[in-house]
């Protein structure tokens, strides 16, 4: 037996989401049939306005709604170094803990030739034409994740950046706050050998 039609095209768009299978796309389905009406009508303007609405920076490509972004046109932000970072929520990271006050470069992914994604697909381009046009920068920040694909674009872009003697730099990797030891895999304990510092 089939769904209806009307649930069946809900299903499919709850499964056009990221990690969304048809068991969890179902419950959503009938989840959000059982929703108020007026929940529903909120939920579908909250889903129209994120995608009218929003658009990424002309200047570091972080998801906005002004042009350039809040972050961009914050004078107060220290303009000698950029943290580049592979996707808009890792803006959000950073500035929530209210440690790094610089800049920030978003690169909407990372270099991966398995899924035929090159340099000429990320937010790349900008950031050298962005280096080439202020000369306060100092720095920059690499902080890509710590996967094989987060690495060979760390060391892609410190081939471009350096030769401009621009300092680029990796966020250090290894074991996180509160775990154990023994539990750690070689390459996470090799990443805390690696960026160990004085105490």
């Amino acid at each position: 037996m089939q769904y209806p039609a009307p649930i069946e095209k809900l299903i499919d768009s709850y499964m056009k989401l990221p990690g969304i299978g048809s068991k969890t796309a179902t419950r959503l389905a009938f989840y959000t049939i059982d929703m108020d009406k007026s929940d529903v009508k909120a939920f579908s303007d909250s889903l129209i306005d994120a995608s009218t609405k929003l658009h990424y920076c002309s200047i570091c490509g972080n998801i906005t709604e002004q042009d350039p972004c809040e972050i961009c046109s914050d004078p107060t932000r220290d303009q000698k170094s950029i943290l580049v970072v592979e996707q808009p929520k890792d803006v959000m990271s950073f500035d929530r803990t209210n440690e790094y006050h610089g800049l920030y470069h978003v690169l909407h992914g990372v270099l991966s030739p398995i899924e035929g994604r090159g340099p000429e697909d990320l937010n790349i381009e900008s950031l050298i034409k962005r280096l080439q046009n202020n000369t306060a920068v100092h720095e920059v920040i690499v902080a890509t994740n710590a996967t094989p694909e987060g690495e060979a674009t760390a060391q892609y872009l410190a081939r471009l950046i350096k030769p401009a003697q621009i300092k680029v730099t990796r966020l250090a990797h290894g074991l996180a706050v509160g775990s154990d030891i023994e539990y750690a895999d070689e390459m996470t304990l090799l990443k805390a050998v690696e960026g160990r510092t004085e105490i």
